[in-house]
């Protein structure tokens, strides 16, 4: 069994952003800047944003993070969008979700200009993505593609099933492991809440790429040897013997189904860190199509 370090990979590319930037500093061009929105006080979407503004830090990146309050209106938020779409000093920026109810996410997605969604989620991207065209993949799957291709494992002609079926992680999933090309190639089965006896399909995958949000959904009984296992969900279980209050669980039943698993991606330490890395590598491709124009 192959463990997919995340951790290590995202390091990796971070280290070879890093002297990417070094090389525009030192010729004296202008390095990437990347901008977050934050609406709101949410403890998780806090923790996540920080991670960005220090990975930015770290490689070099110019970074700004607006923080909003939770009060913010669709309208106040939509002309804040619209100032960053303006902003010429800005490469590519994100509105990190979710939102307060009263501002509709889809409205606000849409809001952004499609050449600074680094993101990958307005319609236009996802298009682009969706018939094989150049332009920003979402980051979550962008790094699972990522981990594939780094450490090699084969996906031409196998049988993919991914459970779950999000815009941000199962949907692009779907499409991108279908896709001509490497990693991609494989025959693709979307399960979700409607789908019947899961169990059956699952042990007929060679990978599977879990988006679910379930606890130890996936369980040893549901896959076969030699198994590939990408593990997206991160849930906070209660355990009232750690010090946090918490334990960070995924979708798999990792004790159990490592056991099977020809590679699988750990809970934490797997997907979560590929997804701020492949953050940072599509603003990089954001600041050089500016440049070009």
């Amino acid at each position: 069994m192959t463990l997919l370090d995340g951790k290590k990979i995202s390091n990796d590319i971070k280290d070879e952003i890093a002297a990417i930037v070094q090389k525009m500093k030192d010729q004296g061009e202008k390095v990437p800047h990347l901008a977050a929105v934050l609406v709101g006080e949410d403890g998780a979407s806090l923790t996540y944003v920080g991670s960005k503004v220090r990975a930015c830090e770290r490689i070099g990146f110019e970074s700004t993070l607006i923080k909003l309050p939770h009060t913010t209106t669709e309208v106040e938020l939509l002309n804040k969008i619209d100032e960053l779409n303006q902003d010429d000093e800005i490469d590519g920026f994100i509105v990190q979700l979710p939102l307060p109810p009263q501002i509709n996410e889809q409205k606000v997605l849409m809001a952004v200009d499609p050449s600074k969604d680094v993101d990958g989620f307005h319609p236009e991207n996802f298009g682009k993505m969706a018939l094989d065209m150049s332009t920003f993949i979402p980051a979550t799957p962008f790094g699972i593609l990522e981990l594939l291709e780094r450490y090699k494992v084969e996906t031409k002609g196998k049988h993919t099933v991914v459970i779950g079926r999000s815009h941000i992680v199962g949907r692009p999933m779907s499409i991108l492991m279908s896709r001509k090309g490497w990693p991609g190639n494989s025959t693709v089965t979307l399960t979700h809440s409607s789908t019947k006896d899961i169990a059956n399909i699952t042990r007929q995958a060679d990978i599977i790429i879990s988006a679910l949000g379930v606890p130890e959904f996936v369980k040893a009984d549901m896959v076969k040897e030699g198994v590939v296992i990408i593990d997206v969900g991160i849930t906070r279980v209660p355990d009232a013997s750690r010090e946090r209050g918490y334990v960070l669980k995924g979708d798999v039943d990792f004790d159990n189904v490592s056991k099977k698993a020809s590679f699988i991606t750990p809970v934490p330490g797997g997907v979560g860190p590929m997804t701020i890395a492949m953050l940072l590598k599509n603003t990089l491709l954001a600041r050089e199509l500016r440049r070009k124009r």
